[in-house]
């Protein structure tokens, strides 16, 4: 895909908006954010060379995979043959190949093989930012097992953090925060069943749960803002009635639960459980937390990395 309407290399003042050195498009009175995020990714096409895909959080944006708290400056990313021209432009990371690139398209342009995409983001984000990412990839067939599975056998940079994501994922997750919700009990010890169905004494379908605490009658959910709207929330209150009547227990969370009172989380779960209180066990969360991109060092990390590479190449053809 190429922007028709983008212009190179000639200044424009009015009624066009600079998106970067010698590269304008024009202004578009009542664009939708998505719309002019395509219609920009679609203009940097022209600087690119014709062999570049785009990879990292920028194909993941275009799959609509479940992205991490980025912070506010967020570059493109693209990756190209190892032979082809180096464009430099700030705002753009272009990485180098040793390989030719597995070019698919999405919604019309071009994007890197779905397990170089995750490898190219696990070199930058953190545990609680890339698992939601592969759950999500996953769970809409973008990316395969056995996909992930052959990428990790190899000793290219990334493959680390890949690896223990993808031993963390599970398609099952509906969204980024029940994700990080799983990631909350695997690390504190609780074994969970993801999306469990619950049905009455007669076989009747009563509710499907978020996360099933194993062998209890315990089921525990995130609870975004959509919970809140007069819709959902009747539906709610009907499926809790529901369960009470199975003599089911749930528990909703919320992301400040989990960021920012794991402690008193963790207290509610061990006396619901019945377990000594060992605050050890949030050691490694505490730590996640604090690599991610829901902590401000976290996003502010992925900021300084990523202006450093702005405006050079990362050559990955080579152990970092």
């Amino acid at each position: 895909m190429r922007a028709s309407d983008a212009v190179r290399g000639q200044v424009r003042r009015s009624g066009y908006r600079r998106l970067s050195h010698g590269l304008y498009l024009p202004l578009l009175d009542g664009a939708r954010a998505d719309e002019e995020q395509l219609r920009d990714l679609a203009a940097w096409c022209l600087v690119l060379p014709e062999d570049a895909v785009f990879t990292h959080v920028t194909a993941a944006y275009l799959h609509d995979w479940w992205l991490p708290k980025l912070p506010r400056f967020v570059p493109v990313f693209a990756a190209m043959d190892l032979h082809s021209n180096r464009p430099r432009r700030a705002g753009l990371i272009c990485s180098r190949l040793d390989r030719a690139a597995d070019t698919e398209m999405v919604r019309g342009l071009p994007v890197d093989a779905c397990p170089e995409v995750l490898l190219r983001a696990a070199r930058d984000l953190a545990v609680l930012d890339l698992v939601p990412m592969v759950d999500s990839a996953l769970r809409k067939g973008d990316a395969t097992r056995a996909g992930l599975d052959q990428i990790c056998a190899t000793g290219r940079p990334g493959v680390r953090q890949l690896r223990l994501a993808s031993s963390l994922a599970d398609p099952r997750s509906e969204s980024a925060w029940e994700s990080i919700l799983r990631l909350f009990h695997h690390v504190i010890e609780i074994d969970v069943v993801p999306q469990k169905q619950m049905f009455d004494d007669a076989g009747r379908f009563v509710a499907r749960v978020d996360l099933w605490v194993t062998g209890t009658p315990f089921v525990h959910e995130y609870d975004g803002g959509e919970h809140e709207r007069a819709p959902r929330r009747t539906i709610d209150l009907r499926r809790g009635r529901g369960l009470n009547d199975l003599g089911i227990t749930r528990r909703g969370y919320v992301a400040d639960d989990l960021l920012n009172h794991p402690l008193a989380v963790l207290q509610e779960m061990d006396r619901e459980l019945d377990r000594p209180h060992r605050p050890a066990r949030l050691a490694r969360w505490r730590r996640w937390v604090a690599e991610s991109s829901y902590s401000d060092a976290g996003r502010r990390r992925l900021q300084n990395r990523w202006l450093r590479r702005t405006t050079g190449i990362a050559d990955w053809s080579v152990p970092a």
